[in-house]
């Protein structure tokens, strides 16, 4: 019989709404249930494409026997961590601090109060490699809540004040200054792997902020060291394994320090951010790989990731048909039967795909060999070597997509879809891709639709749900979400120039400023209007995705170049500047608060275009200022005397048009160069506001 999960809409929990576990979703049936019985909560926290996630189901939650074990002694809660960041968050941290490791799944223990007082990850089903099995682990924490009270008790308030307090910040004694940049510079320029890329040794996780913050900093400063070092690691993840050389798009990191096997999951938000790092590298650098992984990045999501409303999915699986990455793995007869003897054999040499295998007796396509090295070892031209792989690469797919496919997490996160309607928006004006323009267009207008709370909001605010599926948008939606899906509208103002866009921004930065911002500094996960926890956490890191209080940082910076309202820039440095004795220390943990600084500090370059939208001129005009790599920049556009454009967004006030052709208006803190018809010019201004970054 189907548990209490089979209500969900999250796929993880439904994956487990037919365990014999008595499982509640949290929420307070299960925590009154807790109290009434005086039980010991038992939290389980993973997602749906997290492979040991499955293990851990089939081994102990499909069993009989140990669910007997957890329904007699425990209150069974099961979370979906993207739905609940703000759970995930709390709980890890007490995981962390007791075991001094963490991951998922998750596995915690709470008072019926939700304090863990024990917590561990995966447990095996039994005693495995020193440790505990599942069932031992529930016998003895079910015994020792019933006779040590006391002693759980006391650790339990201890965990609960170390929770409360981990959040609270103090004003750094550094000032924002370029110093600070220089020393994370010089920090990350010590943590890479100067043969293979990304930071040193296994597993090698890809490090999308910390990219960008090095092109950015090459950007200021001309260091090509650091140049290198970022296109080093790009050149080496987009030729390896963790890159889904057929289908394009990434996986979610390398088990190894080479980046050829990956954890086969492709995430939303891994594709988006490194969508945008690679599309600012082909801008920095005019290197067409670049310009092509982020193509086959975004064209992925399109093909395989966008729902038939214009919702982003979250997930596909490592998974199919129980066998962790089978649907991405090839034998070289699998290919010469594709591609026949002579293509065949020529494409195994190049994608490395031998007899012997490079993962656990088949291959995953990587490129370990350039074209040119390949053409020379066969005799034939490199030409028809770059053919068969342009070809293979189509007619493997195909066949690749007849074989049965990896789960697909098919909820709609608010701020995954930031990230992502930010990635297809900037791609959009850079690569002038009008199918990325109406993704991007589609999936604003969904989620404005769908995801903003309608009922009991106080007039004039904007609040969203977290999360969409199967025709119901819910959960109060957390501080990333505000803050992450305000960035992608700046952006898709950008690359339409249609007020209501920022509009719209900027309604959600003020709910974030109303209701989540902290008087010590930064944002909490949650909202003053949330269910009471047991902490408030407020996430301060980059982990696999940006903090908000990073991007909320920078999407404020970026409101202010827009509105020159002083507000949004003294509630960024207010965010930002508790952090700055620790910025330079740790740039991985830091890499999108870096870039936030480096818009801060600017210079920073506000372009108004006034002209045509759609006319040859200004098209021209736009091509000349996003074709250099000026990541500190704004631009907004408007026909002619547009005075509600203008109200929208001040950049564009008194910006007459001269001679009835497209006008660019380049300007650093509103002190602009003469308008100028010309767009080889407004390159040229555009540039020397790049150079003089580097004084």
């Amino acid at each position: 019989m189907p548990n209490r999960l089979a209500g969900e809409t999250s796929p993880y929990l439904l994956q487990h709404a037919n365990n014999p576990v008595d499982w509640y979703p949290w929420g307070p049936e299960a925590l009154q249930k807790a109290k009434d019985e005086d039980k010991p909560i038992f939290l389980s926290i993973g997602y749906s494409a997290c492979h040991w996630c499955h293990v851990m189901e089939h081994e102990s939650f499909e069993n009989p026997k140990t669910a007997a074990i957890m329904n007699e002694r425990f209150v069974n809660i099961k979370v979906d961590r993207e739905e609940r960041p703000d759970l995930d968050s709390i709980y890890m941290e007490a995981v962390q601090a007791m075991t001094q490791h963490g991951g998922w799944p998750m596995s915690v223990f709470l008072t019926p109060d939700g304090v863990p007082f024990y917590g561990g990850t995966y447990f095996p089903p039994e005693p495995r490699h020193g440790m505990m099995g599942f069932p031992q682990v529930l016998q003895t924490v079910s015994e020792a809540f019933k006779e040590k009270r006391d002693q759980i008790h006391e650790g339990s308030e201890q965990m609960k004040q170390y929770l409360q307090q981990s959040g609270t910040l103090r004003p750094a004694r550094s000032e924002p200054d370029v110093g600070i940049l220089d020393a994370a510079a010089r920090t990350l320029a010590g943590q890479i792997d100067r043969v293979q890329g990304g930071t040193q040794g296994a597993p090698k996780f890809p490090q999308p902020m910390a990219l960008e913050f090095m092109l950015r900093y090459y950007h200021r400063t001309g260091d090509r060291n650091i140049l290198a070092l970022a296109e080093l690691t790009l050149e080496k993840m987009a030729r390896g394994g963790i890159y889904d050389q057929l289908g394009g798009g990434f996986h979610r990191y390398s088990v190894d320090d080479r980046w050829l096997v990956p954890h086969f999951e492709k995430m939303l938000y891994d594709n988006a951010l490194l969508a945008r790092v690679y599309l600012g590298a082909f801008q920095l650098t005019k290197n067409e790989l670049y310009a092509r992984i982020a193509q086959e990045t975004l064209d992925y999501v399109m093909r395989e990731m966008v729902s038939p409303e214009g919702g982003f999915y979250s997930t596909q699986d490592a998974d199919s048909e129980g066998v962790e990455g089978k649907f991405y793995v090839w034998t070289p007869a699998e290919v010469v039967d594709v591609l026949g003897p002579e293509e065949g054999k020529l494409f195994n040499l190049l994608y490395d795909v031998s007899q012997r295998g490079n993962f656990e007796g088949h291959n995953i396509l990587n490129l370990p060999r350039t074209p040119g090295t390949v053409a020379a070892v066969a005799g034939v031209p490199e030409e028809r070597i770059n053919e068969i792989a342009s070809e293979g690469r189509r007619k493997l797919y195909e066949a690749r997509s007849k074989r049965i496919w990896p789960g697909r997490d098919e909820k709609v996160l608010v701020g995954w879809n930031g990230l992502m309607l930010r990635a297809f928006a900037e791609a959009a004006s850079v690569l002038d891709r009008e199918d990325y323009r109406r993704t991007a267009i589609r999936n604003a207008e969904f989620v404005l639709s769908t995801l903003v709370q309608k009922e009991e909001v106080p007039e004039g605010e904007v609040r969203l749900f977290r999360t969409y599926k199967d025709g119901k948008a819910h959960i109060d939606a957390f501080a990333e979400d505000y803050a992450f899906y305000a960035a992608g509208l700046l952006s898709l103002y950008e690359t339409t120039f249609e007020p209501r866009w920022i509009e719209t921004a900027r309604a959600l930065m003020d709910t974030l400023l109303a209701h989540f911002a902290d008087s010590s500094g930064g944002f909490f996960t949650t909202a003053d209007f949330h269910e009471n926890l047991v902490a408030r956490p407020k996430e301060l890191y980059d982990n696999a995705i940006p903090s908000a209080n990073s991007v909320g940082a920078e999407a404020l910076l970026r409101l202010y170049l827009f509105t020159t309202e002083p507000e949004y820039e003294q509630r960024a440095l207010q965010t930002m500047q508790p952090l700055m004795d620790v910025l330079g220390k740790a740039p991985t943990a830091f890499g999108q608060m870096l870039c936030a600084l480096d818009l801060y500090l600017g210079p920073s370059a506000e372009v108004a275009i006034i002209g045509e939208l759609r006319a040859g001129d200004m098209m021209e005009m736009l091509r000349a200022v996003w074709q250099p790599y000026v990541p500190n920049k704004v631009v907004a556009a408007a026909e002619g005397e547009d005075e509600e454009a203008a109200r929208i967004v001040p950049l564009l006030a008194d910006r007459p048009q001269v001679d009835g052709k497209a006008t660019a208006y380049v300007c650093r803190n509103y002190i602009c160069e003469a308008p100028t018809t010309d767009p080889v010019e407004v390159a040229r201004l555009l540039t020397n506001r790049a150079k003089q970054s580097s004084i």
